[in-house]
């Protein structure tokens, strides 16, 4: 029996009383197919002069019952925002029900109780699944740095006769079945561009050479055969770090070609929810589309939610997540504090320096900033690129600006202090303490340099302190300095050590930065306090690094370089310092 004959014997099972012309319209195959179907399931004896199932049919059908599902709902679902700062994105709810709820309800309705959900962010919101619906959770510890491959890697049991389900999907008609004959992996009927793989006359995903093709949704069945080949390449793929940002159909890709037969379903038949929008457009009365962030955004610009178009979330920031916007075709950012933030920020502190600079056209421009949530809106800056710290072109420039802006000598009501910061991360840690065995030993060093700092400040000026090449924008011939979270007064030297920390320079690199800053022309011990600058700014944003992971945050290299830059620096600055005090200079 080959699939279009087990297709409409399958129909057959489903519905009752259906003409060939029923059977034409649910399957798409044409009259003439259906018809030429139908004898030759009679000529075999799976069907009777009647039209009815015999008993031949029902003997084959029913090892056929597909047997477990496999959820994936681990991510944070970034395209979400700003609704997927605060739930996961599969417990969305789109006429009152969690996404979940439904695809389980569905799972149900054909006899699909042995239900596996692969959870991570924000998994304790799943745990009441446990008790409505007996299904099992699989924890994903690494879900903030792994994909969809991963996370089925995890699934310790069989795959056979098992239907995988991307948990942001919605299905106005049950996609699930009580039959399933073969495997298959579910694609628009519709043409689309942009799509990878389109179906041919033999049902297999080809790779698409033209433009158009069928946008690949996310849902599979797995049969005997190829729920054994996939374990297998799970446990070969899995674990191998290179692979963790891929998602479980690369590992069905076969030269060109994918791996499972396609099942074609209407556009109309399926939702998959990326976006803010796409929840507008399936639920306009979704609850969770009366989201903080969008209400200050209607309230700012004065607009209907309606209006909101194009979100899209930004490079996912140290401290926050942001998405960029447009409201009648300009274009905005909205930012988002992220975990942990309060008690890093202070945000009556940052509104006031938005306040002092907003008509000096140096930052880009505020249009909305919450002193208690951190909400912030600004505009977008368009065709801005961040300055690139290995062109030393761009970074005189950067230079340029920043002895600019200090010079302007602008004041605030508040001090940024580098070392109250330190013993307030350090604070924040509490008894699970810094990671490094000679963390009491490098910030003794590190506090040994605070007089020699101290004596050799000049002035205190309004400082950005977060002097990252990052937030340095260079549109057409002007640069913009964005992101002033913790501005304060302090020392406007400091920002060429935090410049350098971020660009993670080596000690001639850093040389050269700080001559570019003064134009070849800084003196021995301001340079020793600039050392001194790194070596603290190093231990205090490693200490930052250690909390932050503590909120399981991770920044790779980046904490453990910044640890260093406190050791090296402190014997950089140490042994200048000598030649400063020997020559009296």
């Amino acid at each position: 029996m080959n699939i279009k004959d087990f297709d409409i014997l399958k129909m057959l099972v489903e519905k009752e009383n259906l003409t060939q012309r029923d059977l034409s319209r649910l399957t798409g195959m044409s009259l003439g197919r259906v018809n030429y179907a139908i004898k030759k399931l009679k000529s075999n004896g799976y069907l009777d002069n009647q039209g009815l199932l015999t008993t031949k049919a029902y003997d084959i059908l029913k090892d056929k019952h597909p047997k477990r599902a496999v959820i994936l709902a681990a991510g944070y679902g970034m395209r979400m925002v700003p609704i997927s700062s605060i739930i996961p994105k599969a417990l969305i709810e789109v006429g009152k029900e969690p996404l979940i709820e439904r695809l389980i309800r569905q799972l149900h309705q054909v006899d699909i109780y042995d239900i596996q959900i692969v959870v991570g962010f924000r998994k304790e919101q799943f745990e009441y699944l446990l008790d409505k619906y007996h299904v099992e959770l699989i924890i994903n510890p690494e879900y903030a740095n792994s994909n969809n491959l991963y996370s089925l890697s995890l699934y310790q049991g069989s795959l056979e006769q098992t239907y995988i389900v991307p948990a942001d999907l919605w299905f106005k008609e049950n996609p699930f079945s009580t039959i399933e004959l073969t495997s298959w992996y579910l694609v628009e009927k519709n043409l689309s561009e942009g799509n990878l793989y389109k179906v041919n006359t033999k049902r297999k995903l080809v790779e698409n050479k033209q433009k158009f093709g069928n946008k690949m949704i996310g849902l599979a069945y797995l049969d005997e055969i190829d729920g054994v080949k996939l374990k297998m390449k799970l446990s070969e793929m899995g674990h191998i770090e290179k692979n963790r940002n891929l998602f479980w159909e690369a590992s069905m890709i076969n030269g060109k070609n994918f791996g499972l037969l396609a099942k074609v379903t209407d556009r109309e038949n399926v939702f998959e929810l990326n976006t803010y929008e796409d929840l507008l457009r399936l639920d306009t009365h979704s609850k969770y589309l009366e989201n903080d962030a969008i209400k200050v955004i209607e309230q700012t610009l004065k607009i209907p939610k309606t209006k909101i178009k194009g979100i899209e979330v930004l490079k996912k920031g140290m401290t926050n997540r942001s998405f960029s916007f447009f409201v009648d075709g300009k274009r905005y950012i909205m930012r988002i504090p992220g975990r942990g933030t309060v008690q890093l920020l202070n945000r009556k502190q940052e509104a006031e320096v938005y306040r002092v600079i907003a008509d000096l056209g140096i930052s880009d421009q505020v249009l909305y900033i919450d002193e208690r949530s951190g909400y912030k809106i600004s505009s977008y800056l368009e065709n801005a690129r961040v300055c690139n710290p290995k062109s030393m072109v761009d970074v005189h420039k950067c230079m340029q600006k920043l002895r600019t802006f200090h010079n302007l000598k602008l004041k605030v009501s508040h001090e940024f202090d580098i070392f109250s910061q330190i013993e307030l991360y350090e604070k924040l840690l509490g008894k699970v303490g810094s990671a490094y065995r000679d963390y009491e030993i490098t910030k003794k060093n590190i506090l040994s340099l605070r007089s020699f700092i101290e004596r050799n400040i000049a002035q205190k000026v309004l400082s950005h302190i977060d002097a990252n090449p990052d937030n340095f924008l260079f549109v057409e011939n002007d640069i913009f300095l964005i992101d002033w979270e913790y501005a304060g007064m302090q020392d406007p030297h400091i920002d060429i050590a935090m410049f350098g920390i971020y660009a993670m320079y080596d000690k001639k690199k850093m040389d050269q930065l700080i001559d570019l800053y003064f134009e070849g022309h800084c003196t021995p011990k301001i340079r020793a306090k600039i050392y001194c600058y790194v070596a603290a700014c190093g231990l205090l944003w490693s200490n930052w690094c250690e909390y932050k992971q503590t909120l399981g945050v991770t920044f790779g290299e980046y904490s453990l370089v910044q640890y260093r830059y406190a050791k090296e620096f402190y014997y950089y600055a140490t042994e200048m310092i000598k030649e400063v005090n020997k020559d009296g200079k």
